[in-house]
């Protein structure tokens, strides 16, 4: 007989929803959205429904495999773990345990998953990740101008006159925001999207401006400008409650109104709209993550937040530079989870630059390499490099469910078990404050088991195993400690399904901030702030945009969370080339035309779609197409970090196009 039982979703994406999920004989038959959800009411994306054909499919890995003579053979489980445990061993004794690296990304938003880290310091250090290819450079910026990336609670929306949605389609990555938009615009609010392609949150919008991908700092660097020029700025919050307002000032004063125009490509009319909304407060801005994919990413945010902090719109109800929500995973007893104090050796790599770590690190090599929670031969940029330093490590252990491109290099493929298979409880630090309980509901496939089952197995026979001796609801009791004098208790998670974090639903009301100078820093001592462009751009390097005029956006997938989904394409996935109009005409395409775009690190061939209204020169490749259905877009882009060292350079990519004969 079918029950329904509540859940969550496990995706690491902005809205974490609350799950209705029906079990029939031992099997998930379908995932629907939990109407009592108070921030997801009962709608859920592709994405999410797609957990149930994820969690079914034919195509799941079963049993442990160990590449042998270049063919994987399964194995046990025991035999498997020893020979792990017995590999790591040898590498930590005779070259050091950050002979070992430990590559991971963020497909799981689970509290649990942070036990590798725990794992890790334990068996005394290893080489880590830095940054994000995410949204690293952003979180960093915000850290540096607020002392942390904090944003306002979703009903804050309707306390906005005006709502700035800058480079965020938020139709394709943040439906439940966006269903907030489409009430805050029947209350009165005016909406204005500002992004390089017009998307479906520009159809909604009162407002839709375009700019140059890259040129997002630059632009808000023109809205300040007109702020000063027209006294509009708020000088009590500039005089009371910041620092380096000075710089700011002479910092605008080095570029004039016609070389914003210029470089950003916007009307000065546009500018001046824009400082009149800006003004007119509250006006809410939430950021996207995609202009902060570029080298001069941080610079860009930080430039967005000044625009924030002049026009008043900091700490008041209706206002803020929403982006991250870091304030939500800060709850949750982290120390005692991951004993960080417990590492002996320490050594890390960003996650952008991990190729390179891995090909040049000598002191110690790098001899091994886990990779949880993520497909680095797929995600990570200048895929030719990646596959390289993966092929060259002595061994390799993936951990997945599923056969992706970084899983084919693996000398050990562990299966592993998926959210409804496994308990956990599910949070994201990117737009609301509730923490969600997922259940265990259905057994996993075969011998698939969870990472906290292999780890505590590892930790077993490298002679730590008494560090994991908990069950899984031990583990989540644990990390809810610090939030039991708020009355939280996993219990009461269990009854609700969900329960609100105690978070600040308007960071920065008191105008107390996480710096070191306890304002609002225009003026870091962590890094100046700067008028600063893309590496791969005319104005920086003129023979590469001769060679490679276009502009590669490489956004967010409609159906899948980055690569996780598009083996489960029905009918399989193909790579769509999408294009803006002056392209189309300029090189004779049309929609269908098979093309092929490449610059000097790979080339990516695929179909034509002509976007209706998009800026000049710009292209768009979705990202995270896995090689069998035509390979990633990481061919193409670029491993170099952000200009604060913690965020990618995605987006900071020039091409060429031209039509392929079949």
């Amino acid at each position: 007989m079918a029950k329904v039982y509540q859940s969550s979703c496990s995706l690491n994406c902005w809205d974490n929803c609350g799950f209705e999920v029906t079990v029939e004989d031992g099997k998930v038959v379908k995932v629907d959205g939990s109407v009592h959800h108070p921030v997801t009411k009962g709608k859920i994306c592709g994405r999410g429904r797609m957990l149930e054909t994820r969690t079914n499919s034919s195509q799941r890995l079963l049993y442990p495999l160990k590449k042998i003579n270049g063919v994987f053979e399964q194995t046990t489980w025991e035999l498997a773990l020893d020979e792990i445990a017995a590999k790591m061993s040898h590498y930590k004794e005779n070259y050091g345990s950050t002979s070992i690296l430990h590559s991971h990304d963020y497909a799981n938003g689970g509290l649990l998953k942070n036990l590798d880290q725990r794992f890790f310091n334990l068996f005394g250090g290893v080489t880590e990740l830095t940054g994000s290819l995410c949204w690293g450079a952003g979180i960093e910026a915000q850290k540096w101008d607020f002392g942390d990336a904090y944003s306002h609670d979703p009903e804050d929306v309707f306390n906005s006159k005006h709502i700035i949605i800058w480079g965020r389609n938020v139709a394709r990555t943040n439906m439940h925001f966006y269903q907030r938009l489409q009430q805050a615009k029947k209350n009165g609010a005016e909406i204005i999207v500002i992004d390089p392609i017009y998307n479906a949150t520009a159809k909604l919008a009162d407002q839709y401006l375009s700019v140059k991908p890259g040129m997002d700092g630059i632009l808000a660097a023109g809205i300040m400008k007109e702020i000063l020029r027209v006294n509009g700025e708020d000088r009590d919050f500039i005089e009371n409650h910041s620092v380096g307002f000075k710089d700011l000032e002479n910092l605008l004063a080095s570029i004039t109104f016609e070389e914003i125009i210029e470089k950003a490509e916007v009307s000065l009319e546009n500018i001046q709209l824009l400082a009149k909304i800006y003004c007119d407060r509250p006006t809410s801005t939430y950021l996207g993550l995609g202009m902060q994919r570029y080298e001069n990413g941080g610079n860009t945010i930080r430039l967005i937040d000044a625009l924030v902090a002049i026009s008043g719109n900091v700490g008041i109800a209706g206002g803020g530079a929403n982006y991250g929500n870091l304030q939500v995973g800060q709850k949750f007893h982290s120390n005692a989870f991951t004993l960080g104090d417990r590492k002996q050796q320490s050594r890390s790599f960003t996650m952008m630059k991990q190729a390179e770590g891995i090909l040049e690190a000598t002191d110690p090599p790098v001899k091994m390499a886990f990779v949880t929670c993520g497909n680095p031969l797929t995600q990570v940029p200048d895929t030719s490099l990646v596959k390289k330093a993966f092929e060259a490590l002595d061994t390799l252990v993936v951990m997945d469910q599923f056969m992706t491109d970084t899983a084919q290099l693996a000398d050990y493929l562990l299966p592993v078990t998926t959210v409804f298979e496994e308990e956990d409880i599910y949070y994201s630090s990117m737009y609301h404050q509730y923490v969600n309980y997922g259940p265990k509901l259905v057994d996993a496939p075969g011998e698939a088991k969870s990472d906290l089952w292999i780890w505590t197995e590892l930790a077993k026979r490298l002679g730590f195993g008494h560090e994991f001796d908990f069950t899984s609801e031990q583990w989540i009791d644990l990390g809810i400690q610090s939030l039991k004098v708020h009355g939280f208790t996993l219990e009461k998670l269990k009854q609700e399904g969900f329960l609100e974090l105690p978070v600040e639903k308007i960071p920065w009301e008191n105008h107390q901030f996480k710096t070191p100078s306890g304002k609002y820093e225009f003026t870091s001592a962590r890094g100046e702030l700067g008028l600063t462009l893309p590496n791969e751009t005319k104005w920086k390097n003129q023979e590469l945009a001769e060679n490679y005029p276009f502009t590669l956006l490489t956004i967010h997938p409609l159906r899948s969370n980055h690569s996780q989904h598009y083996q489960l394409f029905n009918p399989l996935p193909k790579v769509k080339v999408e294009i803006s109009i002056d392209i189309a005409e300029l090189k004779g395409l049309k929609d269908g035309d098979e093309v092929k775009v490449w610059n000097d690190r790979g080339k990516v061939t695929g179909s034509i779609q002509i976007m209706k209204q998009a800026h000049p020169h710009t292209i768009n490749i979705d990202e995270g197409i896995w090689s069998q259905f035509g390979g990633s877009v990481n061919q193409l882009t670029s491993n170099r970090v952000s200009d604060n060292g913690l965020g990618s350079t995605l987006y900071d990519c020039l091409v060429n196009i031209e039509k392929t004969s079949l």
